[in-house]
């Protein structure tokens, strides 16, 4: 019996990188799984995936930041799954300057990307988890159900040139950690799990492979210096960044049924690194 066999899983974000890993490693454990992407080619390289590991899935594609995504999200797996157990709020870019350069398109983007946005899905998760939990108490089932929120090492102590993206990974702490308060009577464990330098095509060298992605209208630079790079590997004590996979795994934990009794906690994955 896998220990997420049956479960419902929403990750935002899943076409690929991080939020890909996620998805897969979630199903590998049995659970069916929603996953988003702009892109609908690669959402469904994601399902496809998925399915070849024994799990169900189906793509929701849209933009995270639409009025209408939450509840679209939300019903997506109602009527595909006939549930909710599992919501996972990675979708996220970075557009970084530093703050005398930040217009306020660039600065409320990242708020409504990485703070807004997991807000609205959320709220609309509450409509199916809130009566769906009372039921199973009056049944007396003990049912868990779990929301990690993705933030980074830069919105728990700040990182130059990157206001708006450290303030929204912020803001999202403080969410999860009043959702835990506001959700334990459902029991639902609400926690955060915050990246250090993941390998990803957001953080790949400057002039290697794709250098930019395309956001609705807005086409946002990607990669990092290699100086820099080089730097963060240094300042690592286990001397390297993250793979996707090893960020899947943190968020995996806080899915498990051995995070029962874990709510409202702030998971940093840095290969140990603590600014």
């Amino acid at each position: 019996m896998k220990k997420l066999e049956g479960k419902v899983a929403l990750v935002s974000g899943s076409g690929r990188g991080i939020g890909q890993a996620i998805a897969l490693k979630l199903a590998s454990e049995g659970a069916n799984v929603v996953v988003n992407d702009l892109d609908e080619t690669v959402a469904a390289e994601t399902v496809s995936a998925i399915e070849m590991l024994g799990s169900k899935a189906v793509a929701c594609v849209g933009d995270v930041t639409a009025k209408d995504f939450g509840n679209r999200f939300v019903d997506t797996a109602v009527s595909s799954f006939d549930g909710v157990d599992i919501i996972v709020n990675n979708a996220g870019y970075t557009w970084d300057t530093v703050i005398q350069k930040m217009t306020d398109e660039q600065f409320e983007a990242m708020l409504d990307i990485h703070t807004v946005a997991p807000f609205r899905i959320l709220r609309a998760a509450s409509d199916f988890i809130r009566p769906a939990a009372k039921a199973e108490k009056a049944a007396g089932q003990d049912v868990y159900r779990k929301v990690v929120n993705i933030s980074s090492i830069a919105g728990l102590y700040g990182n130059a040139g990157q206001m708006g993206y450290a303030a929204g990974k912020s803001a999202l702490v403080g969410m999860t950690r009043t959702l835990a308060k506001e959700w334990g009577r459902y029991n639902v464990n609400v926690n955060c799990v915050a990246f250090g330098y993941i390998k990803t095509r957001m953080t790949a060298p400057l002039g290697e492979g794709e250098s930019e992605a395309q956001v609705g209208n807005r086409t946002i630079s990607m990669g990092v210096h290699p100086d820099m790079l080089k730097a963060m590997n240094q300042m690592i004590p286990l001397g390297r960044g993250g793979t996707p996979e090893e960020a899947a795994g943190a968020v995996y934990l806080m899915c498990s049924p051995e995070a029962n009794y874990i709510s409202g906690q702030v998971l940093l994955a840095s290969g140990g690194l603590i600014m």
